[in-house]
């Protein structure tokens, strides 16, 4: 849909809004894609809260409830581009993927600590491990996701 190979993202808005038919629907959209912004940016300051999910996040509320919003994050400067990269490519960047994995593995061995045994453990070890599959699989740039996409074909 955005296949770009020059990585051109002047002027663009990208995908249609297409807002919800009730007007407290996206009210509620708006909210949510405001409060998820909110925690994104703050995510930018913290080490361990992740931007990019968040931005994820409120551009799809934003794609349901405001096209000024939406087209307003899609293009900022500073947040658009990995949105773009992960709409266009599935891009999840190296540093992103690294944070996660080692948050997971924090996390996980703080379940390990607290708990008294072993099913709570195995639980979130196969969930952790498949979204570590997931993340790792992704593409870490737009380069590497065309010479993928090249390979294929």
């Amino acid at each position: 849909m955005y296949d770009d190979p020059d990585g051109d993202r002047s002027g663009e808005a990208g995908p249609t809004v297409v807002p919800h038919d009730r007007v407290w629907v996206r009210y509620g959209l708006m909210a949510a894609g405001g409060l998820a912004v909110a925690l994104g940016v703050l995510g930018a300051f913290l080490p361990l809260l992740p931007t990019t999910p968040f931005l994820l996040l409120a551009l799809a509320c934003f794609a349901r409830s405001s096209e000024r919003f939406h087209s307003w994050l899609y293009s900022h400067p500073r947040f658009g581009p990995p949105l773009q990269d992960w709409e266009r490519y599935g891009v999840i960047s190296r540093r992103a993927k690294l944070l996660a994995v080692a948050v997971m593995a924090a996390s996980f061995g703080f379940v390990l600590y607290r708990s008294e045994d072993w099913i709570l453990p195995a639980a979130v070890a196969v969930v952790l491990l498949a979204v570590a599959a997931f993340l790792l699989s992704r593409p870490g740039s737009a380069a590497e996701a065309r010479r993928r996409r090249g390979n294929l074909c």
